[in-house]
């Protein structure tokens, strides 16, 4: 058996669990969502837990059960606290700042950068270096944080870009001068 798959998941106070079919909706005090998984699978919601289980021991089965109960852990923890990730702007000159709910980001090129976050994402600038990606969905704020860090990468230099605040950038020598 999948250790991850047979853990139920706890139903903590102020969520409730919908199942129609093989689709869930959770909803908590921040918000609500809704996913449909594999029909293969059986979802059983109890009275405060869901349990998950495969028909079979199947490579597919296998990998889809644990797969199914992350999916439905990540979707009870977001609503029950949002997910946040926090990025770093490195570079002289290099800052970003609000402008309604659109972001600008001057980092080094000749023209500033507007990002537009999709529904269900809030963005926030603490300092002029600092982004905070927040939100209900785990998988959503990842995608969010991994498309601002790719529009200026860091570089192994001088570490200039924009970086996870724990990440850690292999730095690189420079030249050195030939005798």
């Amino acid at each position: 058996m999948s250790r991850i798959g047979k853990k139920p998941v706890e139903i903590p106070a102020g969520v409730s669990i919908v199942k129609e079919g093989n689709s869930l909706t959770v909803k908590g005090p921040k918000g609500e969502l809704k996913n449909s998984f594999n029909s293969s699978l059986s979802i059983e919601v109890k009275s405060n837990e869901v349990i998950v289980t495969r028909p079979d021991d199947s490579k597919e089965h296998r990998s889809l059960h644990g797969l199914t109960r992350a999916l439905i852990q990540n979707m009870v923890t977001g609503v029950k606290s949002s997910y946040s990730k926090t990025l770093d702007i490195v570079g002289v000159g290099y800052r970003a700042e609000l402008k309604g709910k659109n972001l600008l980001l001057n980092i080094g090129f000749s023209h500033p950068i507007y990002f537009m976050p999709p529904d269900g994402v809030t963005l926030e600038t603490p300092t002029q270096t600092q982004i905070v990606i927040s939100g209900i969905d785990k998988q959503l704020v990842g995608q969010v944080a991994a498309k601002l860090r790719s529009i200026r990468k860091p570089e192994p230099y001088k570490g200039k870009g924009i970086k996870y605040s724990d990440e850690q950038i292999q730095r690189k020598a420079g030249k050195t001068a030939g005798a």
